[in-house]
């Protein structure tokens, strides 16, 4: 389910892209391990590619949302299992050209895509995964320490970059559940709490 979250949001940015920039031959947003980027073992530098690599860097998870009996109400059925994993996905958007000009130009227009749309649906977007209800991104802004911690762990140099925060996905096992009816009437038996009425 995270793939496809990331898959989608990697498909958002390229036809938000080509609307912004035309078509190219080349995505102009991929998928991909920055730090891997930057020691040379995916991808590379040029002008003919925008150079935007989304980059999963952490996954949280979303307790306040957790229903914690693991019940679930669909129409007529009641379906119990495991509770539903909610996650929150930090998704780093970085900019990989030696142009810095170009660098700056292409993380603004990142920042215009989610400003444009920052909530995803199936009822409006037919291309997000049915098992996905939606999608919601954030801007999430680190300060001076976050940032160097962040690009110490990637192992790199900062380069012009955003930090989004996505909500939610979710992941469930559907092999481990069951199915009862929902409860629609309850009847109840009048019965005697004292004894009989007894005289002198």
């Amino acid at each position: 389910m995270i793939g496809k979250a990331l898959s989608f949001i990697e498909e958002q940015t390229n036809l938000y892209f080509q609307g912004l920039l035309g078509a190219s031959t080349q995505k102009y947003a991929v998928l991909g391990n920055i730090a891997k980027i930057m020691d040379g073992g995916e991808g590379g530098e040029g002008e003919e590619s925008t150079g935007v690599i989304i980059t999963l860097v952490n996954i949280e998870e979303d307790r306040i949302s957790k229903n914690p009996d693991g019940m679930y109400r669909q129409v007529d059925t009641v379906i119990r299992s495991n509770p539903k994993i909610l996650l929150n996905l930090y998704v780093l958007f970085s900019v990989n050209l030696s142009v810095y000009d170009t660098s700056l130009s292409r993380i603004s227009n990142v920042v215009q895509c989610f400003q444009s749309n920052n909530f995803f649906t199936q009822a409006k977007f037919p291309s997000l995964d049915p098992n996905i209800e939606k999608l919601h991104l954030e801007l999430y802004t680190m300060n001076f320490e976050q940032v160097n911690h962040l690009w110490s762990t990637l192992g790199g140099k900062y380069m012009p970059s955003v930090l989004y925060k996505m909500r939610m996905v979710v992941i469930a096992d559907k092999a481990n559940q069951t199915e009862g009816g929902l409860i629609t009437e309850i009847e109840m038996k009048k019965s005697s709490l004292a004894g009989p009425l007894q005289t002198s």
